[in-house]
């Protein structure tokens, strides 16, 4: 197809090559100087984000993942320092070895090149994917959705203006228009873009993995599940089930599903007590529903099938009895979509064999599967949460944003 934006791409493409001998310094520079403008303009972004927030519905799983505030807008700084403050990958050398023939050959890492980022609603994205990326000397295309256009357009701008203050090449990132046809174009930017990452619904992942001809990494949807074992400390599986499921219920690392041991039923209604003081809306299977005699009647319900394998993005999960953690796992490996899974249990050996037969990109033994995130994994800040196998799994920071290639170096040997 014949591509509009093409002198768009091909900016970015020859912007990145321009990275690749700025030095380690000057990048760590710049990244303070953002993460400082960023707390300096509070309010410009602010008032950017609020022009977003007017448009879409207060009741939308989306709004609160969209919303910025001051405090939000510090977490972010501080994640960019955090990423500054980290070792570059770019250059290390993997492997060194010589050859009988005399050859020396390393495998070094190096920036991937120029980078496609595809996300809705998630304006703190525009700054988590450029602060990686440069740190990393890649070239980020951003494609925000329309919904958060003002707030990634304020975020762009305020980075352009210290790039073009320190006479980078403004072209290392670019926002795309809002508009689909602007997706589509970069789907097809075969020769200018090197890889496309989806952060969003699994209907926006599924668009892309089916129409893109630009290589996809793919950030599934977290369908999460925790399983309360009969060994399940109370105190431990309560906190653990409040904290997954209602620290922040937008993000793809919330609670969806409680899976529990038919010997627990008891101490249902205890381990959903604090969840009833949040509003929490249960869909429970029979045994559990029958259990939960404590719980707020008009936020209870019953759960059928399509509960079960839901990404809720709300302040809703389900509830399933089951008879062993077989079982339990069963359910998992037919529903889970291989994000973050959970097991509570003070059985060293059940705890073992969770860990190693789940199929996950994080897996967890007593604690909350809030933690999957770049910056709670030491990684500075993420680009992206991979359930896929090829090339990266889970959090993304900045070593999965590098390639490597050999460099080969000899002394007149030719090959007989």
């Amino acid at each position: 197809m014949e591509l509009k934006l093409e002198q768009t791409f091909l900016n970015a493409r020859n912007a990145s090559r321009s990275l690749i001998e700025l030095d380690n310094q000057t990048i760590n520079e710049v990244l303070v100087e953002i993460a400082d403008k960023a707390i300096a303009n509070t309010n410009t972004i602010l008032e950017a984000n609020q022009k977003d927030l007017e448009r879409m519905d207060e009741n939308d799983p989306k709004y609160d993942r969209l919303l910025l505030n001051a405090e939000r807008i510090e977490g972010i700084a501080g994640d960019i320092k955090n990423v500054a403050n980290l070792k570059s990958p770019v250059g290390k050398v993997l492997e060194n070895k010589v050859l009988e023939n005399g050859l020396d050959i390393s495998k070094i890492r190096v920036p991937i090149g120029v980078i496609g980022v595809i996300y809705e609603a998630r304006p703190n994205v525009s700054f988590d994917v450029f602060s990686l990326c440069f740190k990393t000397k890649n070239a980020s295309i951003l494609k925000g959705g329309s919904d958060a256009e003002f707030s990634n357009k304020a975020i762009v701008d305020l980075i352009k203006e210290v790039l073009e203050k320190r006479n980078i090449n403004s072209n290392i990132v670019t926002l795309l228009p809002a508009d689909r046809s602007a997706t589509t174009e970069m789907l097809n930017a075969v020769d200018y873009v090197d890889i496309i990452i989806p952060r969003g619904s699994q209907g926006l992942i599924n668009y892309v993995r089916e129409n893109a001809k630009v290589p996809v990494i793919e950030t599934g949807a977290g369908i999460v599940h925790v399983y309360f074992d009969k060994d399940g400390n109370i105190q431990k599986g309560t906190d653990i089930i409040t904290n997954a499921k209602t620290r922040r219920v937008s993000v793809c690392n919330a609670l969806d599903c409680l899976l529990l041991h038919e010997s627990q039923l008891e101490n249902l209604n205890k381990l959903t007590s604090q969840l009833a003081k949040k509003g929490t809306t249960i869909y429970a299977d029979e045994s559990s529903y029958k259990q939960l005699t404590d719980y707020p009647k008009e936020l209870l319900h019953k759960a059928d099938e399509s509960h079960f394998g839901t990404e809720f993005l709300a302040n809703t999960m389900a509830i399933k009895t089951v008879a062993d953690m077989d079982t339990a796992l069963n359910h998992i490996a037919k529903y889970s979509s291989k994000h973050s899974e959970a097991i509570v249990s003070e059985n060293a050996d059940t705890v073992a064999k969770y860990l190693n037969i789940v199929d996950a990109a994080a897996v967890y033994a007593n604690a909350s599967t809030a933690y999957t995130d770049g910056a709670q994994f030491g990684l500075g800040a993420e680009i992206g949460i991979s359930t896929q196998k090829l090339h990266a799994r889970g959090p993304m920071a900045l070593d999965e944003i590098t390639s490597y290639k050999w460099v080969v170096k000899g002394n007149g040997q030719i090959r007989s």
